[in-house]
């Protein structure tokens, strides 16, 4: 491949890039704190594609000048390499659903510390600030109160539904589920990776996932209703 087709590649990824960063497209890659980065990285690839494309057509005017020169043709096979870059445009992948979350082990982990809760009611909470609480915090500040979760679900082999949402450390491919389990009055059909808002209760009961044994905390359900994907499919209140 010539340095005029690595400008266009070049080009084309950073077009790729800034158009997944300008887009909620992005958060199915990286979590939303990368997103500067993300643009950062286009427009310098796009410098580049212009610099490289710049600096080439100098030298080819200078070969030009010196006499008839024998330019070798890349081969054509190369511009497959485009493909990729056009898939990310045209294409918005999903977020990782119920089939990630039955074969990968809870990444549930200890909070640094439990920020005093609002007096709301039923008091919306993060799947993942609901679960480190319930397990680590032994419930405190929950007992008794009415919460509201939302997540996708997911149906153990055994049947258990779990309440889940993805979490990341950087970006889609590090993604490990959080999982709560649903007890109490759960809709009688549960459909795997549909989306339901879940108002209930804390109850002092956990399970231990099958995957890598980790703690998996109950929520016991009063009202379950479906909601669409959220925009950030992924729990952005995880750090790792």
């Amino acid at each position: 491949m010539n340095r005029q087709s690595q400008a266009a590649v070049l080009f084309l990824l950073g077009a790729a890039l800034l158009h997944a960063g300008t887009s909620d497209l992005y958060l199915r890659y990286v979590k939303a704190g990368l997103r500067p980065l993300l643009l950062a990285s286009g427009a310098v690839l796009i410098v580049a594609a212009l610099a490289t494309a710049w600096y080439e057509r100098r030298r080819n005017k200078g070969d030009a000048a010196d006499g008839p020169g024998h330019p070798h043709p890349e081969p054509r096979i190369s511009w497959l390499l485009v493909l990729p870059l056009l898939a990310l445009i045209l294409v918005a992948p999903p977020a990782l659903g119920s089939y990630s979350a039955t074969r990968t082990g809870t990444a549930l982990q200890e909070p640094l510390a439990y920020p005093a809760l609002p007096d709301t009611d039923p008091l919306p909470l993060g799947l993942v600030d609901y679960a480190g609480r319930a397990v680590y915090d032994h419930g405190r500040g929950l007992t008794g109160r009415r919460v509201q979760l939302t997540g996708f679900v997911a149906l153990e082999h055994d049947g258990t539904p779990y309440l889940v949402r993805m979490a990341l450390n950087c970006c889609a491919a590090d993604a490990q589920p959080v999982k709560v389990a649903l007890t109490g009055d759960i809709p009688p059909v549960l459909q795997p990776d549909t989306w339901l808002t879940v108002t209930g209760t804390y109850v002092p009961r956990q399970s231990r996932d099958p995957v890598n044994d980790g703690p998996i905390p109950f929520l016991e359900v009063t009202t379950a209703k479906p909601t669409t994907e959220p925009r950030d499919p992924y729990d952005e209140s995880y750090n790792n």
